[in-house]
């Protein structure tokens, strides 16, 4: 039966990324650094090892070790979610155990991918996932590994432990669905950074992005913005994320996210092959066209914009 729920995991929660050193190692300071930075920015709680941690290019034991220099950095300010989802339901169940064993609040997801997995097959996986480890589940609806449609996220989230969804698809109307159909007590944490507010509207319960990383302090100002009910300030942030976003989007993007962090001086490390690094004349090129939109948009009390 599962002992901790998911009311109190909401808010602003960065897609936490992984860090490397130049040989492709996984980096213990570097990603202490960066963690230490998100916490200072009052960041709700962090989502460990997903798409935006490059964690399909890590082995298990990488992940696990992951998890550990996270969760003893942390120390029980935030909670913190673990993706533990893999090709094989007991290659994931090795990893919800770690998690829960090194204080996850909740494990997440994605569906068994590659194979064409039957609906049947993915319920078995998240139900004998879900039931491995007293955590709740967060199920991880992407298109990169293979979206659940909305019956199969109705019949998943029949089981006990699955207590919500990561929603990240453009599809908002179905985060409406969810609420109405399944009740709104099951937990929709809307993924896309660039509809931020849209999820929100829709009635999301948190937000899990990638960008969260670089620009936190948006994305909270956004958060806080809407839940005060000022509409127009909360738009006006997510048209400047936006801006941010789209603009570093035409670069590789995990590579892009880790080099503006160290211009204020956070050492993320570099990405792992095959992701494509960003060469100095690229770096360049995408200062200064954030410059020009830091310029345009007066942005004020963004710390990778006033680095620059």
């Amino acid at each position: 039966m599962n002992t901790m729920r998911l009311d109190r995991i909401g808010g602003v929660i960065p897609a936490l990324l992984t860090c490397f050193d130049t040989n492709e190692n996984f980096d213990e300071q570097y990603q202490r650094s960066v963690v230490r930075f998100l916490l200072s920015k009052g960041i709700d709680g962090l989502y460990l090892t997903g798409s935006t941690g490059e964690t399909f290019l890590m082995d298990g034991e990488e992940r696990k070790k992951v998890v550990e220099v996270i969760s003893d950095e942390v120390a029980g300010r935030v909670p913190i979610i673990v993706h533990v989802g893999d090709i094989g339901t007991k290659k994931s169940i090795k990893l919800a155990k770690h998690a829960y064993e090194h204080g996850a609040a909740a494990i997440s997801s994605v569906p068994p991918f590659y194979w064409k997995f039957s609906s049947e097959e993915v319920y078995r996986y998240y139900q004998e996932l879900s039931g491995s480890v007293p955590l709740p589940m967060i199920v991880y609806n992407v298109a990169l590994a293979g979206a659940v449609d909305f019956e199969q996220i109705r019949n998943i989230s029949s089981l006990d432990q699955v207590e919500g969804i990561k929603y990240t698809a453009s599809t908002h109307h179905e985060i409406l669905r969810i609420k109405e159909e399944i009740g709104k007590d099951f937990k929709v944490y809307s993924g896309s950074d660039e509809m931020a507010l849209s999820g929100l509207a829709y009635g999301s319960d948190g937000l899990i992005g990638s960008f969260y990383n670089v620009i936190p302090e948006l994305f909270i100002g956004l958060y806080q913005a809407y839940q005060r009910g000022d509409w127009e300030q909360a738009q006006c942030l997510q048209r400047q994320a936006d801006a941010i976003i789209f603009c570093v989007l035409k670069y590789p993007m995990h590579a892009s996210m880790k080099r503006m962090l160290s211009w204020i001086g956070v050492n993320a490390g570099t990405v792992r092959s095959p992701f494509s690094s960003l060469d100095e004349e690229a770096e360049k090129q995408l200062k200064k066209e954030l410059r020009i939109i830091r310029d345009a948009y007066s942005l004020k009390d963004v710390a990778v914009l006033e680095a620059l």
